[in-house]
């Protein structure tokens, strides 16, 4: 549950606001209704309740954006709402209303509800006492939502960063293994909905610690990098890409069958032997293949791979094996 809210930033501030909400309309529910103004009482218990089940729903279904979306509504319009039915108190609850709606949906779509609820207010005018203190209203909601926008933006260009950073190896380009094991959850979770094989390949540069002693790191950085982008020109556009650490990367296939993964895989070596080189000579690599079983876990999938090419290092290195081919040890007799 933290783990959500501290990597899902949209599903903190539904949450953040559905707490806010029971915490801070109970009490004026209660006293609406204590006092007999029902109409109140059931405005201020709708917008609770709302509130509350587009947090349920987000949390349920990880659909933050539709959620979102409809807190953002629900908030805006109920203030709206309690605004026309108590008159000038009510205001004041569509300040905070006009900056989480920017936190909470997509920017245009927040100007337009912001925009379309200071209107409503304005058209309604029961709230307000004189022209002047209605343009003064709408003054300064233009100018909290001015503001908010501004922060908002801000402040997702600087999320956007850091998930880049936090996903991206910074040498190569290619995502890092936290991205890989999102990835392979994902590539399991789409091959047990659709059908659709997929097919992970363990590479290890051969001898790699013997460039960096003999040549220096600068140049095993050349090296890492230049098999990335010989790699990645020759695998398609869904294929991914991973530095799982140090000189091992991950690359993920998808709609991919034994015939064709061998292709691949035989392509990609003769492109290293012939494209990839260091001062001391070509650079190799040894592979380990294995396609997904049904049923699999990402530790499991992973394991098989990192096994076949624990086999392709062991029998010489600058080999492809596939992990299919592996021949499974025979379980111990049993002893009397």
């Amino acid at each position: 549950m933290l783990y959500r809210l501290k990597t899902d930033f949209r599903l903190s501030i539904i949450t953040l606001l559905a707490i806010s909400a029971i915490l801070g309309i109970s009490p004026f529910a209660v006293m609406r209704f204590a006092q007999g103004n029902m109409l109140a009482g059931v405005v201020d218990l709708t917008i609770m309740l709302s509130i509350t089940a587009g947090m349920v729903y987000a949390w349920v279904t990880g659909d933050t954006a539709r959620s979102g979306f409809f807190m953002a509504v629900v908030a805006c319009g109920g203030a709206v709402t309690v605004g026309a039915v108590v008159g000038e108190p009510g205001l004041f609850w569509l300040y905070p209303c006009l900056v989480t709606s920017f936190f909470l949906t997509e920017p245009r779509y927040a100007i337009f509800i912001n925009l379309t609820a200071v209107v409503a207010l304005m058209v309604h005018g029961v709230a307000f006492s004189s022209p002047v203190q209605m343009w003064s209203f709408a003054a300064t909601a233009v100018v909290v939502s001015c503001c908010s926008y501004a922060f908002a933006h801000h402040n997702e260009n600087q999320r956007e960063r850091l998930e880049h950073l936090a996903t991206i190896d910074p040498l190569t380009g290619v995502k890092n293994r936290r991205s890989m094991d999102e990835e392979l959850a994902m590539a399991i979770a789409s091959a047990a909905r659709t059908g659709i094989s997929y097919g992970l390949v363990l590479l290890d540069i051969d001898h790699f610690k013997k460039i960096n002693d003999e040549h220096g790191h600068s140049v095993g950085d050349d090296v890492l990098t230049e098999m990335v982008v010989l790699i990645e020109q020759n695998i398609r556009k869904s294929d991914q890409l991973f530095r799982f650490g140090g000189e091992e990367f991950v690359l993920l296939m998808s709609g991919v069958d034994q015939t064709g993964l061998r292709a691949v895989m035989h392509n990609l070596q003769h492109i290293m032997h012939k494209f990839l080189k260091h001062p001391g000579g070509k650079v190799t690599a040894s592979f380990g293949v294995a396609l997904l079983k049904v049923g699999e876990s990402p530790d499991d999938w992973l394991a098989r791979a990192d096994q076949a090419l624990y086999k392709a290092k062991a029998g010489g290195r600058d080999q492809i094996v596939y992990a299919d081919e592996l021949i499974a040890p025979e379980p111990a007799a049993e002893t009397a």
